[in-house]
């Protein structure tokens, strides 16, 4: 192991995010070279192990402090702590949470090394390449010689509100562990071939390939355009078109991957990332799950509806404010009797754009968009089965959409404290029989796509736009919080 590191108490938060960086430099860095060493015909006899950095706050006061925001305070005196990974990609989040906890509650933080080891596999750099040659000159197996992911504490228990702290152990002070962090920031990488470093706080969702591409077209034009406040666009692969240029860098993958990702950047993260999620909740799940551990800002679904009702028309827009959850891929995380309340700053941002972009107003905005519950299923072919249940059921809930993805983005922006929206497009009718007949898709596509579209980044600029004290609802915030966001 590395020489044992001493406790170091801080008053300043960047002196503390600072020396997180160096403790975790220090060990992902002999875990490496150790792994190197083995490689060249080092000593298998022995055990590498190195630890994670840790931070800690205690405070002893019941003292009630100014809880109009939603986090950076604790709810009860008492011991805090979290591991933590990659401290310069969350260097923002980290000096602002830890200047909030000194703020309010008056009190250093101290840096430490915990007791959880970092798995060899989370101790390379992105994008290191291990020859499989060298791995096979070491003869033992890695799980003998260095730590490996422990799914036993890789798991969302904090989050869910179901973690049980054991006697004399520290609560909890971020929704995530180190370990949990480093296996989704890996996993976002498989998922959508772009770095972490690159998403933004504002993340839009869609299930269609012609949002992405009218999305390229546009950062693209951004870019050439040279005065539109974003600095970059970076596209699966990593590739890079920096504000001012035409030509991009770097070499696209042979083959899109699973969910790509496509990010218009400002400073500080305050851009938009888009990432097409395909069809199906068990996708939207799968990338939401890890998203979530960046803490974004909001997240909002953009895409195509089953309209349910015979007064709508295809083109129509609607704006969630409540689901029907019949996705399932959440229900032993999150209850399917947990309401998932709409936030106002979503909503009222979501239709000021549609007021905007389409030129209506006040009662004239009815005739495009209905405000209402939408319905998520994980049956893409339900028309195919006897209709009465379903039909019922949708007209008992009120519902006035039919999709797969929308409920489980909502409800997983409301289980991981992410604050979230929907609006939908209607893009056919399936109850009335009205179905878009062949050359009238690739037509109300073109249309519809570029509008939605708009739509969707004037609501996310207009989020950006706002104080984050505010946009962070203490209504998505339990009982008994970490003082992390």
């Amino acid at each position: 192991m590395p020489e044992p590191f001493g406790k170091q108490d801080f008053h300043d938060a960047k002196k503390a995010v600072a020396a997180l960086q160096a403790l975790y430099d220090r060990n992902t860095k002999f875990l490496r070279d150790s792994f190197a060493a083995l490689a060249a015909g080092g000593d298998e006899s022995k055990r590498y192990r190195a630890f994670y950095p840790q931070i800690g706050v205690t405070t002893t006061s019941f003292s009630q402090v100014d809880s109009r925001q939603a986090y950076g305070h604790m709810p009860t005196p008492g011991h805090f702590a979290t591991t933590i990974t990659q401290p310069q990609l969350f260097e923002r989040y980290l000096i602002e949470q830890l200047r909030l906890i000194m703020r309010n509650h008056g009190v250093t933080v101290t840096v430490s090394e915990s007791t959880t080891p970092i798995p060899l596999h989370f101790a390379f750099l992105e994008g290191t390449y291990v020859d499989g040659a060298a791995a096979e000159r070491i003869k033992r197996p890695i799980r003998d010689l260095f730590d490996v992911p422990d799914l036993d504490g890789t798991d969302d228990q904090i989050a869910n509100g179901t973690f049980e702290v054991a006697f004399g152990e520290p609560r909890p002070l971020a929704p995530f562990t180190a370990q949990r962090i480093d296996y989704s920031l890996h996993r976002m990488t498989h998922y959508t071939a772009t770095s972490p470093q690159h998403f933004q706080n504002f993340v839009l969702f869609t299930n269609y390939q012609f949002y992405i591409d009218e999305f390229v077209a546009r950062a693209r034009e951004l870019m050439a355009d040279g005065d539109s406040g974003y600095v970059e666009f970076v596209e699966p692969g990593n590739v890079m078109t920096r504000n001012g240029a035409t030509a991009s860098q770097g070499t696209p993958p042979q083959r899109l991957p699973q969910m790509p990702a496509y990010h218009l950047k400002k400073p500080g993260h305050g851009g938009i990332t888009m990432v097409n999620i395909g069809v199906g909740p068990s996708n939207a799940k799968t990338i939401t799950d890890h998203i979530a551990v960046l803490r974004p800002h909001a997240w909002v679904m953009l895409g195509h509806c089953a309209g349910l009702r015979n007064t709508q028309a295809l083109g129509d827009y609607v704006l969630a404010h409540a689901y029907v959850r019949e996705d399932h891929v959440l229900d032993d995380d999150l209850p399917v009797w947990v309401p998932i309340p709409p936030l106002a700053e979503i909503q009222v941002a979501l239709q000021e754009a549609v007021a905007e972009v389409t030129g209506l107003s006040g009662y004239d905005l009815k005739r495009i968009m209905r405000t209402g519950t939408v319905a998520t299923i994980d049956n893409r072919n339900w028309e195919l089965r006897d209709q009465r249940g379903p039909v019922q059921r949708l007209s008992q809930s009120r519902a006035i959409a039919l999709d797969m993805e929308s409920a489980t983005i909502a409800a997983n922006g409301f289980r991981f404290r992410v604050p979230y929206g929907t609006l939908l497009c209607v893009s056919d009718k399936p109850l009335h029989g009205e179905l878009k007949l062949p050359g009238m898709a690739t037509e109300f596509y073109k249309r519809q796509v570029a509008q939605h579209l708009t739509i969707g980044i004037k609501a996310m600029e207009k989020l950006a736009e706002m104080p984050m004290e505010r946009l962070h609802s203490r209504k998505l915030r339990s009982f008994s919080e970490t003082a992390f966001q």
